[in-house]
């Protein structure tokens, strides 16, 4: 039912696949798991399909081993008229021990778009309205990052701007 999941945990198995040249499981498998979430999460909150239109403030704090269990949580801490903000935390630990173990291994916030099916045009998404203190600060969080997505965004243009100028383009 739309507007009641807030928050989503899957889990994955770091397999031998997944690694890199340095024996770890590699950001970009990483970064499929977080995407992977964020889209259950973001069509169980808003009973739409949705699109990824932004990741913000990724932080790769440790590493994931092969073999470890990886859990990848989503929680929405934003939504603005058709979007949906997920803080989500990836955590891993070795089948062996405890789950209460896990270390944290990478954050983000990842932004989704809720679309109608057969055009694909953005859709109104259920408004979630912090309920505490740490939803507040989640919530200003989301704000925060993408603020600062924004301004590389605009530095970015203004790069490519000041170099199609030089070449003369």
């Amino acid at each position: 039912m739309s507007g009641s999941q807030r928050q989503l945990t899957m889990r994955f198995l770091a397999e031998p696949s997944d690694v890199n040249f340095g024996g770890k499981v590699h950001g970009g498998q990483v970064m499929r798991w977080i995407d992977q979430c964020g889209y259950a999460a973001a069509v169980g909150w808003s009973g739409h399909y949705s699109v990824t239109v932004a990741v913000g403030g990724i932080r790769f704090v440790a590493p994931i081993h092969i073999g470890d269990v990886v859990g990848v949580e989503a929680t929405l801490i934003y939504t603005g008229t058709t979007s949906m903000h997920f803080a989500v935390d990836v955590r891993a630990h070795d089948p062996r021990e405890d789950i209460a173990d896990a270390r944290l291994c990478t954050h983000c916030v990842i932004v989704f778009v809720a679309l109608d099916a057969p055009e694909g045009n953005p859709m109104p998404v259920p408004v979630w309205q912090p309920q505490n203190e740490e939803d507040r600060q989640l919530s200003e969080y989301a704000l925060q990052v993408m603020a600062l997505g924004k301004g590389v965004e605009q530095a970015v243009a203004r790069y490519r701007q000041a170099a199609q100028h030089a070449h003369g383009e």
